[in-house]
């Protein structure tokens, strides 16, 4: 009896340890996700692929919230597009943290979520589109990305005078620093005034206590490796200089034996720009194809004469980097401009160190056919001049002679001359020798 009342007591006091001590200490799950990803540099292709695997993630776990981190100077048009498209169809809210700047691109971005937020000192706007050499675009560009502006504001219930007014300089907005002739950029007081920021925040705490998910629990996507090489690779910039690589390395390994550093380095910017591509989203595995197909068919075109096979494989390797791009505009000025480089520099090595380095006297001829260095075009006979001779054949008029037991092609002055006749040598020029009859 004893013992069992003890046991009882042991029990009792165990279990009450387990609930008062323990439970109180133990967190209490929380169902509430909210992703953070962030949007960082410039906006590119390669930015879409890593947002689209964000945003399926966070779906996947039914997480409530998205918080895009902006802060962009902006970027590609096309890349904003796609990536607009993405969040419109995401099927979960999204905000954006505005976390200093979101401007061009940023700006595009930032309207298409459903509600953005603004560090005290952060600014949105500044949206026109900007071509390759820093001029603003042509009107017809201008247009659709006013319209594609005011769409965004629209969507959201948001006046689109300013997100006009971000894109066209001619809208007056002079309330707000932007009259005629500037881009609207609003502080994030201004932006709040507008209504198209929901609040000012410090940080992102703020925001998600503004949108009723202070306790949830916070998870950040980190970028992988291969997404931000992607994003490295894709950048418009990077794009020429790889194609630069890869066309002066492949040139350099054409006139040299064996396959060398040259080869492998065009090689590898090559692999680069297509796994680049394939990883962003913005190249398929049929340029990877022809690509490959191009390879092939300059490799056959060494054992098959004619040159039509090797001009096929080039147009085929021309062609999927051109279609692997984000546009065939952008590719093939890229393109040109890799040849350009890669000529212009060939032409440097050659000239500045084709004497120089050992490499290039490999792939250079710099010897000369001089006669100081022992080559002869044509022997001078000058001293056969004056000298008779006996023909060997008929001159009709060339023919052959002999002269000091020598035989020597030659020619007559003038008409016939029969065999066994002497004739002498009147006139040497090169390896031209005239000779004349002389009466028996």
């Amino acid at each position: 009896m004893v013992s069992i009342r003890w046991k009882s007591i042991v029990f009792s006091l165990l279990s009450i340890f387990i609930m008062v001590v323990l439970i109180p200490h133990t967190p209490q799950a929380s169902n509430d996700q909210v992703y953070v990803v962030p949007l960082h540099n410039e906006v590119e292709k390669g930015l879409y692929a890593f947002l689209k695997r964000a945003l399926e993630e966070a779906k996947e776990n039914k997480a409530k919230l998205v918080v895009l981190d902006v802060h962009t100077p902006g970027g590609l048009v096309d890349a904003a597009t796609e990536i607009g498209k993405l969040l419109d169809n995401s099927g979960i809210r999204t905000v954006a943290f505005v976390n200093d700047r979101a401007l061009s691109a940023g700006a595009f971005i930032s309207l298409h979520t459903d509600a953005i937020y603004m560090v005290p000192n952060g600014q949105i706007g500044a949206a026109a589109i900007i071509d390759q050499e820093g001029n603003m675009a042509d009107k017809k560009a201008q247009s659709y990305w006013k319209a594609a502006m005011k769409s965004a504001a629209e969507t959201n219930g948001l006046d689109p005078i300013y997100a006009m007014a971000m894109a066209d300089p001619d809208i007056n907005l002079p309330k707000y620093d932007a009259g005629k002739g500037k881009l609207l950029t609003l502080t994030s007081k201004q932006a709040e005034e507008v209504e198209y920021s929901k609040g000012t925040t410090s940080n992102l705490q703020e925001v998600l206590t503004a949108e009723g998910l202070a306790n949830s629990e916070i998870i950040k996507v980190e970028e992988s490796f291969a997404e931000k090489i992607a994003r490295f690779i894709t950048n418009p910039v990077v794009v020429p200089i790889l194609l630069s690589i890869a066309s002066l390395g492949l040139i350099v390994e054409l006139y040299s034996p064996g396959f060398g550093i040259a080869g492998s380095m065009g090689l590898l910017s090559l692999v680069l720009f297509f796994y680049g591509h394939l990883v962003a989203g913005l190249a398929g595995y049929e340029s990877i194809l022809l690509f490959i197909l191009g390879i092939i068919l300059i490799v056959v075109e060494f054992f098959v004469p004619g040159g039509i096979v090797g001009i096929l494989g080039a147009v085929s390797i021309i062609s999927s980097i051109v279609i692997a791009g984000e546009s065939v505009k952008w590719m093939g000025i890229s393109l040109l401009i890799a040849f350009g480089i890669a000529s212009l520099a060939m032409i440097i090595m050659v000239k500045v160190l084709g004497k120089r380095m050992k490499f290039f006297k490999k792939i250079i001829l710099t010897d000369s056919t001089t006669t100081e260095k022992g080559y002869v075009s044509n022997i001078n006979r000058g001293d056969l001049l004056g000298k008779i001779a006996v023909t060997i054949t008929p001159l009709r008029p060339s023919g052959t002679v002999l002269a000091n037991d020598e035989r020597i092609d030659a020619v007559s002055e003038g008409g016939y001359i029969e065999k066994d006749r002497q004739v002498k040598i009147i006139k040497v020029v090169g390896s031209r020798i005239v000779v004349r009859e002389i009466d028996q």
